[in-house]
């Protein structure tokens, strides 16, 4: 540890996605390393650092607001601290929203999180705004490592561990590839050195992320084959009783090894998490996602006959630019038919920058809405029958919390909780019996 930062207070506001949140634990990791003091009370520390989302038109006025409500309260004299603003909104708008925004102290590129100490260390010296002599790339580089320190923000039972970062992939409604760069995958004996490490602090359940976790080292490879199940084998001889569950596993890169990884593994959640956006044909063209309804047909049911009692995930855009009635319906109907376990629908969003947002034929919000209205209606019901055919059955399930705990189904903050008695210690494996259940959610005893 170094002492750089010593007598210097910081806060962090963390918004957006894990990926993000990730970027967030190796800057506090660093910063506490140079000797900072960190607090949980955003208007008492030195500096606030305010790490953002910019993905679509929520996220960033959420961000938006954030910084604006910590530039007010100092104008009000209710603080005198630093205000640095970091993450995904400033990566792609630069210097635009710097222009925009003077108040802020201090803007940094996503390739200035390894040296966020530094920065905040000629802040303070300085006194006095460094935006303009920081360096900014549009092409970020920089990926974390087990090498750099970090600070968990989620409960110790639980941890994401990032395998790559940036994307390859030119969906046409989706601004991440310009934000976050080109796809690069960490090293599998980086991600193994980490994941070992969490497991031995007590981890309980390693959560993969990444842009897309199934392009995992193609990049790498120099067949340009995914690396995924190379990587979720190491994973597994881990000693310890552990969940790994995979997010954002895009489907035009599952393979049959992957599904028989699935399949046959003791340790991976029979978690499938795999948004397929739409099922028609038309839409799917219009979005570039590189696959097509009678793929995506083929390979969702050939994972629900492979993997025995796995638990399907999916996420939807309605919506989309020329997305008809027709198309509309036949998602709608594939719904119904393949009676997904979990769910999420989103009404599109037209993001500048995006080959999407130039299309003709856009649709108007109402409709957006309804549609996306309808369809978590038919979910409901799904989720209804599927829930009360698991009363009576035993679960192993991790406690999250008093009261509240998560079988391998379920994500944290996305998915099904299952609710047990209080007495049931947080952090630690446990079976229960499902008695009951409520909307989404199980009761259990």
């Amino acid at each position: 540890m170094n002492s750089t930062l010593a007598g210097t207070s910081i806060a962090m506001i963390s918004l957006g996605c894990s990926k993000n949140l990730v970027d967030s634990e190796v800057m506090l990791g660093k910063l506490l390393d140079a000797g900072a003091s960190l607090t949980a009370s955003p208007h008492r520390a030195d500096i606030l650092l305010i790490n953002t989302c910019g993905f679509i038109l929520p996220a960033k006025k959420e961000s938006i607001e954030t910084i604006l409500a910590a530039i007010h309260r100092r104008e009000r004299g209710a603080t005198k601290q630093k205000i640095v603003v970091t993450g995904c909104l400033f990566q792609r708008y630069g210097k635009e929203l710097s222009s925009l925004l003077p108040e802020v102290d201090l803007f940094l590129g996503l390739d200035e999180i390894p040296n966020i100490d530094s920065h905040l260390k000629k802040l303070i010296d300085r006194n006095a705004p460094l935006s303009d002599s920081i360096p900014f790339s549009q092409s970020p580089k920089f990926i974390p490592d087990f090498d750099h320190p970090r600070l968990k923000l989620t409960p110790g039972h639980f941890s994401y561990l990032k395998i790559a970062e940036g994307c390859n992939h030119p969906c046409t409604f989706c601004i991440i590839p310009k934000i976050r760069g080109r796809y690069r995958s960490r090293s599998i004996d980086s991600i193994l050195k980490e994941a070992s490490s969490m497991v031995e602090r007590g981890t309980k359940e390693i959560i993969l992320v990444s842009q897309d976790t199934t392009f995992y080292g193609i990049d790498q490879s120099t067949q340009r084959v995914s690396l995924l199940v190379d990587l979720l084998s190491g994973l597994e001889a881990i000693p310890g009783d552990f969940w790994i569950r995979l997010l954002y596993t895009h489907p035009a890169h599952w393979t049959e090894a992957l599904i028989e990884k699935f399949s046959s593994s003791k340790k991976i959640a029979k978690y499938i998490d795999i948004p397929i956006q739409h099922i028609s044909d038309p839409v799917l063209g219009r979005m570039q996602r590189k696959t097509s309804e009678a793929y995506l047909r083929e390979l969702l049911y050939e994972i629900r006959k492979k993997v025995k009692d796995a638990a399907i995930r999916t996420t939807l855009i309605v919506g989309f630019p020329g997305e008809s009635e027709e198309d509309y319906q036949k998602l709608c109907d594939f719904i119904c038919e393949f009676k997904f376990d979990r769910l999420g629908v989103f009404p599109y969003s037209p993001e500048e920058g995006t080959k999407a947002e130039k299309m003709i034929d856009q649709i108007g919000e109402k409709v957006k809405k309804r549609r996306a209205k309808k369809i978590m209606e038919l979910q409901k019901e799904i989720v209804k029958e599927k829930n009360s055919l698991a009363i009576g059955k035993k679960l192993k399930v991790l406690i999250d919390r008093p009261g509240l705990a998560r079988s391998q189904w379920d994500a944290p903050e996305v998915d099904t909780l299952v609710h047990v008695p209080l007495s049931l210690p947080p952090g630690q494996f446990v079976e229960v019996k499902i008695v009951d259940f409520k909307d989404y959610d199980l009761i259990a005893q």
